[in-house]
């Protein structure tokens, strides 16, 4: 949990923002709110100071020549993170690629980036920008591509309420931001039946 978190303050402020929309913040259904607002917002803002970089270096491990293929592609992770707007949750899969220098990750560590770089508020256009800067620099890989597909709230529930839309980004560095060899990583992602890049 998010250990920067000041939860006193954080009820303290839902109570109010209780009392701002016109609700009786102390009747029954309302009492425990702030409380567990306070446990969501923990959980949701985990990845504030954390070093996502680091993470990426812990997990890396080095890799013989042979060991290494073109690219290493994962695909649909999942990820959360709260719009920094509207303070609304947008939810999706993130589909990662880089291409291995002389040191490789372990799989399972990639999503542990993503969580923690999702895990503050955020604009889906700079958390894939942010995962590929901590993979680029935590592997010093020569390329890094981010896709990630996600469904935003604050579209879904309020305005328009377009409930079928997604926003798709890409970020990339290195030799993966040259067109060509984008546009073949997209290909892959889009392969085998991922249903979140077309």
């Amino acid at each position: 949990m998010n250990g920067r978190q000041d939860r006193a303050r954080v009820e303290a402020a839902v109570r109010e923002l209780l009392a701002g929309v016109g609700e009786d913040p102390m009747r029954p259904g309302l009492q425990a709110t702030p409380a567990r607002v306070a446990d969501a917002f923990a959980e949701f803002f985990s990845g504030l100071g954390v070093d996502a970089t680091d993470i990426v270096r812990r997990g890396a491990v080095p890799a013989e020549p042979d060991e290494l293929g073109e690219v290493v592609i994962v695909r649909d992770v999942r990820f959360r993170s709260v719009c920094e707007h509207h303070l609304l949750p947008f939810l999706g899969v993130a589909h990662l690629a880089y291409v291995p220098g002389e040191r490789i990750i372990g799989l399972g560590t990639l999503s542990r980036v993503v969580d923690a770089i999702a895990s503050r508020p955020q604009l889906q256009e700079r958390l894939g920008s942010e995962v590929v800067s901590a993979i680029a620099e935590g592997l010093d890989a020569p390329g890094v591509l981010v896709v990630l597909d996600a469904v935003h709230a604050c579209v879904t529930t309020r305005g328009e309420r377009q409930t079928a839309s997604s926003t798709v980004t890409v970020a990339s560095s290195g030799v993966l931001a040259d067109p060509v060899r984008r546009a073949e990583v997209i290909a892959l992602i889009g392969a085998a039946g991922s249903g979140a890049v077309a």
